[in-house]
């Protein structure tokens, strides 16, 4: 692929592809291979301009390598299912034709022609009317039939042409709102697998769609696969990340007759497991099925909107009637009636809520419906669990206790030395950790045996060298504590999690390993109070000392250590009996009964799939600060719609006031009333803010 460079600046360079037009298709595909490449941070593609911007890590060349060897053919297999931008261009192209044709019909076609037009349309908006008559309802479909029919009547041709235009333009975006909003839940609803190796009866492997597999197949996962489908080992020994459940951040050991869960993840090791719940049926998919409920597309302002319309018509049909009764002025009346309230409140409120959740997302939040930007604008409690959300979840070596005379270093050298040979998320630490401190190592030792989920097991210098748990270093190996550091022993730091490391049958050092707590939870939580979260809680599995510790450190108001999944659930509804607004933020299974108990609940997306699933916002990256922003345009959103309903009522009220006394014309007074909507509209697709740097 050609392209030139347009600017560059540091860790960021924008592109523009040398080819005609770019489709939404291959801007899908070029947007899909960008974030698909491991030093690209973040990447935005502009099909229109067919430039793309690129935040990068590491050199420039390896950009621009990615990018001349990239060619649309040969990555077709990348587009996803479902694009957000070909739905915002579906939409775009539709009120674009809306509004020309508009434009057309009333500018180039003639009179009896348009006039036609008009009354042929008409009938879409009279019939319902009459249907809400003859059921006894007065509903806003009874104003727009009237103020259409009327207008119609009396040769106001243009006039029921504006009228119809609007509310034409109000039901595509109320349409976009509602499609938008189910294709990001849709998007979420899957761990993005589609095919697995399943185990034939012969013995070999298959690659079989995931749909197509059923209760008792075997299916294989190896290291770094996501397990797919819950099901029971039945040959084989792994590591699995459990963290995304339980909280743990170091992997569980897993053999024949343990239990796997969908979502979680295997670090080390392989094995064959056979289904217990189908895709479909399982635990997973009964809470996805939960969660897909279509009533979570609309927040309550639009809702209110709607009803607030209703409510307004027997008054506008009322102020009609008494303007006539008093007047026995025939255009007065209609001059009240051409202004109704429901042009207005059915436009700019979804417009409003449609423009938020854009916003929303070019900051890398995505939320499931405007409901949710309303509750967080209310939210005064808000819920975090502590592994992964406000911690890292990522080891990292914070300490290493020699004994038995040995030194530090070269305890941490050997460590790495025996860890590097199989990966997984403690022994990278153990790895980065020595390497980040120039301690290179020679190969000393033999062949090394590795017992998953327990330790290393090798030889150096004709002794035997073990590195792994307690359980295994002590009652597997019976190794031994040196004579008289019983004592050190026994103050070893609880809060970290410990590799243990033993030459020659004692134990040569404890290396101490750390979650560490996210570098901006802290400011984020400072923030967040000030934006008006009156309580800010924690609540975690963890002993009391790590969790106290992680505490004091971010500054949160509650702090619960050693809880199970019912116990955070049961924090919730204690906080709703006392009439707060709970927002839970967690990012694993775990988390699940407390998010589904919350009134609104967020995940960070690079924790577990279900916390997706559940969750009714998903912030993208690896950070927490995209809350402060969700709550700043919350607030803002809900300003703004107060003043939308501030500024219909007084502006419309007027109209109705001085058609009254005849100060306006039936025609004027529509058109003012069109053309405030259409201003007002305009207003409420600007962003709330400005784009802000990331605090300190």
């Amino acid at each position: 692929m050609r392209c030139r460079i347009l600017h560059e600046s540091r860790n960021r360079i924008r592109v523009h592809l040398c080819q005609n037009r770019m489709t939404s298709e291959q801007a899908d595909i070029l947007d899909a291979y960008l974030h698909d490449l491991e030093f690209v941070r973040s990447a935005a593609v502009y099909e229109r301009t067919g430039d793309a911007v690129i935040c990068h890590e590491g050199s420039r060349e390896s950009v621009i390598s990615a990018l001349s060897s990239f060619h649309y053919e040969e990555q077709e297999d990348i587009l996803p299912e479902r694009s957000v931008r070909r739905l915002s261009a579906e939409f775009e192209e539709k009120l674009v034709c809306h509004v020309l044709k508009r434009g057309i019909t009333r500018l180039l076609l003639p009179s009896p022609v348009r006039y036609a037009i008009s009354a042929v349309k008409s009938v879409k908006y009279i019939i319902p009317g009459i249907r809400s008559l003859l059921s006894g309802k007065l509903e806003v479909s009874v104003l727009d039939a009237l103020t259409v029919g009327i207008s119609i009547v009396r040769g106001n041709y243009d006039t029921a042409g504006d009228i119809m235009f609007l509310l034409g333009t109000s039901e595509i975006l109320e349409e976009w709102t509602h499609k938008k909003s189910v294709d990001d839940l849709a998007r979420s609803m899957s761990l993005n697998i589609d095919k697995v190796w399943m185990k034939a009866a012969d013995g070999t492997e298959v690659l079989t769609a995931v749909k197509e597999i059923r209760e008792g197949d075997l299916v294989v996962v190896r290291q770094s696969n996501v397990i797919p489908l819950d099901g029971i080992v039945t040959e084989g020994d792994l590591s699995v990340n459990q963290a995304s459940m339980t909280g743990e951040s170091m992997p569980v050991h897993k053999s024949p007759g343990a239990y796997l869960y969908a979502g979680t993840v295997v670090e080390d090791g392989q094995c064959v497991f056979r289904v217990t719940k189908a895709a479909g049926v399982s635990r997973y998919d009964s809470i996805v099925k939960m969660i897909e409920d279509s009533q979570k597309m609309s927040s309550e302002s639009e809702n209110r909107a709607a009803r607030l319309a209703d409510r307004l018509v027997p008054w506008c049909l009322g102020a009609t009637a008494l303007t006539y009764l008093f007047t026995r002025n025939v255009t007065r009346a209609l001059s009240v009636l051409m202004v109704d309230f429901s042009c207005a409140l059915k436009l700019t409120i979804p417009i409003s809520v449609l423009s938020a959740m854009r916003e929303v997302s070019g900051y890398s939040i995505r939320v499931k419906g405007g409901k949710y930007l309303e509750i967080t604008a209310g939210t005064d409690t808000i819920v975090f669990d502590k592994t992964g959300t406000l911690t890292c979840s990522v080891p990292r070596v914070a300490e290493v206790i020699p004994f038995g005379n040995n030194d530090e270093k070269e305890m941490l050298r050997l460590a790495a030395c025996l860890e590097e040979h199989y990966p997984h998320s403690a022994a990278n630490a153990v790895v980065k950790a020595a390497r980040e401190r120039s301690l290179e190592h020679e190969e000393k030792h033999t062949e090394v045996e590795y017992v998953v989920a327990h330790g290393i097991a090798s030889s150096i210098d004709g002794m035997k060298a073990v590195i792994g748990s307690r359980h295994f270093i002590f009652e597997d190996e019976k190794c031994t504590i040196p004579a008289g550091e019983e004592e050190k022993f026994r103050n070893i730091p609880e809060k970290y999690s410990h590799l243990f490391l033993a030459v020659g049958g004692e134990l040569a050092a404890v290396i101490c390993i750390e979650d560490p707590i996210r570098p901006e939870a802290k400011a984020t939580i400072r923030k967040l109070h000030e934006l008006g979260i009156e309580r800010i809680a924690m609540m975690t599995g963890d002993s009391a000392k790590t969790a106290a510790a992680v505490a004091a450190e971010v500054g949160v108001d509650v702090c619960q250590a050693e809880v199970l999944p019912e116990d955070k659930a049961a924090f919730i509804d204690q906080e709703h009996e006392a009439g707060r607004t709970v927002m839970m933020v967690g990012d694993g299974i775990n988390d699940t009964p407390a998010m589904a108990k919350a009134d609104a609940a967020a995940a960070i997306s690079d924790g577990a799939a279900i916390a997706r699933e559940i969750a009714d916002i998903t912030i993208a990256g690896d950070s927490i600060e995209g809350l402060i922003t969700l709550r700043e345009l919350s607030t803002a959103l809900m300003k703004r719609i107060k003043m939308n309903y501030f500024t219909i009522i007084t502006f419309n009220s007027a109209l109705i006031l001085m058609g009254m006394t005849g100060l306006l014309a039936p025609g004027t007074a529509a058109y003012a009333h069109n053309f405030s909507t259409m201003a007002l509209s305009l207003h409420s697709m600007t962003n709330l803010k400005k784009k802000r740097e990331r605090f300190n």
